[in-house]
């Protein structure tokens, strides 16, 4: 008999045996309605790997008549495509057929657009599936055909009933019981990652090399935290878990929150990505806190810059002071806000003659114009003196607003007093 891995074998073939996935497939769930219906509209199922995308495909093709064939985006080309086209309307398909393409963001635009007409007719019924955000990875108008469906990340608590199931298999087919130590089962669900392949291909290294004692296989905590190392981590530098991370760690530096901050600092540095943590720790410094503290940009710089000559390891030691920095620190976003005011008008096309007092002073030695008039601040008191920066057309706007933190607040005193005395 050939080898079958435990991962394939467990697959669920009914909707009650698929592992999470509630909010679709739970008793009133719309997913579960759609298929119990039998009427099949195109499908783009969206969500991490090993979720039960390609299961929840393999019984809708169960309560369908039409047959079903399966491609990768990663492997398959237009001839592919072409062949399957080619069975429409003939004996082996009278009436269609269902296709199910797997990671359908690696098929670009032309072979994507190869099957509209067909996804137009109901000839093709298409069930995609995609870990990337499929509103970015899928061509419009095939997302227009199309209903999608997300596919949410696996607890640890809805794993450990397949890690049950899997251990009964495994002790089927080893013809030996299984005995785990407390703790072992947990850690499986866990470390898997929200990922039930990951978890079921695992177990079966760990039980297949598991000890023999006494007609029993004894599984211990050591062995199962060897096998499932680092195998929580899901992390892709093109996916969104890259994008979804950093963006995490800057909105948790942003909330205040060193605790969140250092998690997801953690999950960047754990997956040897150093450079994405430290353009959002720099860009925080700028962005979040600003001029609320604003030494804390030269010391986040002083942080980036240790970390680049130290390297990972040791580099997480001022990473992590940056971050904590960043996090307990006063916020002010105005620097931010300000600029994004100047530059909106600026886009918009406000703009309009720089002041005369302001032209470089190139102009006056030509004769060209009047003198410049420009009046330098540091020759009168507080070195200050008032006159105009703004072109006519932007007369009296005002991007910059002082902020509520104290710094940004003695500012404003600082020049309310010396401006009000030298109007």
């Amino acid at each position: 008999m050939a080898y079958r891995p435990l991962a394939d074998e467990i697959r669920p073939t009914t909707l009650d045996e698929v592992v999470g996935q509630r909010h679709i497939l739970g008793p009133d769930g719309l997913l579960r309605r759609i298929i119990q219906e039998g009427n099949i509209p195109n499908l783009i199922f969206y969500g991490p790997s090993g979720t039960g995308k390609t299961t929840v495909a393999n019984i809708i093709a169960q309560k369908t008549n039409r047959p079903l064939h399966r491609l990768n985006a990663t492997t398959a080309s237009i001839s592919d495509i072409k062949d399957i086209i080619a069975d429409i309307g003939t004996l082996m398909a009278p009436e269609g057929v269902l296709l199910y393409l797997d990671e359908i963001q690696y098929f670009n635009k032309k072979q994507q657009q190869s099957l509209l007409e067909f996804m137009e007719d109901g000839r093709i019924t298409l069930i995609a599936s995609t870990t990337e955000n499929p509103f970015f990875a899928v061509f419009g108008a095939v997302l227009s055909r199309a209903t999608v469906f997300e596919f949410k990340q696996i607890t640890a608590q809805d794993a450990l009933p397949a890690i049950d199931r899997g251990i009964s298999i495994m002790e089927k087919r080893l013809g030996l019981q299984v005995e785990c130590q407390q703790g072992v089962r947990e850690h499986l669900a866990w470390a898997c990652g929200g990922d039930i392949r990951k978890a079921m291909n695992g177990l079966e290294l760990l039980l297949n090399a598991g000890k023999r004692e006494q007609g029993k296989i004894l599984v211990t905590i050591e062995d199962a935290e060897t096998v499932a190392q680092r195998s929580a981590m899901r992390y892709d530098r093109e996916g969104d878990a890259h994008f979804d991370i950093a963006s995490a760690l800057m909105k948790s530096m942003r909330g205040s929150d060193p605790d969140g901050a250092l998690h997801y600092l953690a999950r960047l540095l754990e997956a040897g990505d150093m450079i994405t943590a430290i353009r959002r720790i720099l860009c925080s410094a700028s962005e979040d806190v600003g001029l609320a503290y604003p030494q804390a940009a030269l010391i986040v710089k002083a942080c980036v810059d240790s970390a680049l000559q130290l390297g990972l390891p040791e580099a997480r030691l001022p990473l992590a002071q940056a971050v904590i920095l960043l996090a307990t620190a006063p916020k002010s976003n105005t620097a931010c806000a300000a600029i994004d005011r100047a530059m909106a008008d600026v886009r918009a096309g406000k703009a309009g003659d720089i002041p005369r007092q302001l032209q470089n002073v190139h102009a006056d030695s030509k004769g060209l114009e009047r003198e410049q008039g420009y009046l330098y601040p540091h020759d009168f008191p507080n070195h200050w003196v008032e006159q105009q920066y703004l072109p006519d057309e932007l007369k009296g706007v005002r991007y910059y607003q002082y902020g509520d933190n104290k710094t940004e607040q003695a500012a404003r005193r600082y020049w309310e007093e010396i401006k009000g005395r030298g109007q």
